[in-house]
């Protein structure tokens, strides 16, 4: 058999609201300890530890997030990657299905109207992010992708006159 595959990695730029997070739980931990050594004296210690712990292992994972592309044939997976440990499906696809495929900005994807935006960019406002337009589950649906030169040269043969670069 001749399969072709492809991977592709982007890594999500930290938002705004994932430092907001995480400023938040460590002023709450903080506040905790402070306001628990007068009731609960140094066992406070331990129980703050042990939320921390919790807190590092379930909400801190969770922001630091990569983006794979696999691309195998014409089919696309796509997956989360948290904390370069932990790997969670997100998306796959047929992307011969796809309408068009055009950067993000492109004079040719504003007559489309999706129902639903699945953004897998790393956040960069000088990426080149490409919008893939395709049904999925009976709907329209915005994919926001950010491909690297040899995954525009995978795609394009399987794609033809439905990929644009402008």
């Amino acid at each position: 058999m001749n399969d072709a595959l492809y991977e592709h990695l982007v890594a999500r730029k930290p938002r705004f609201t994932d430092t907001l997070i995480r400023i938040g739980i460590i002023i709450f931990l903080i506040l905790v300890v402070i306001i628990g050594m007068t009731h609960l004296g140094s066992f406070i210690i331990l129980i703050v530890a042990v939320l921390g712990f919790l807190t590092h292992t379930f909400i801190f994972a969770k922001l630091n997030v990569e983006y794979e592309y696999t691309l195998l044939n014409h089919d696309i997976d796509i997956d989360a990657i948290y904390s370069k440990s932990k790997r969670k499906k997100q998306l796959s696809f047929d992307f011969q299905k796809a309408e068009i495929i055009a950067p993000k900005n492109s004079h040719r994807i504003r007559s489309y109207q999706p129902e639903k935006t699945y953004d897998f960019t790393s956040g960069l406002p000088d990426a080149k992010v490409y919008a893939i337009m395709i049904n999925i589950e009976a709907k329209r649906a915005c994919v926001l992708v950010e491909p690297d030169q040899g995954m525009l040269d995978f795609i394009k043969p399987w794609m033809g006159s439905k990929i644009h670069f402008d």
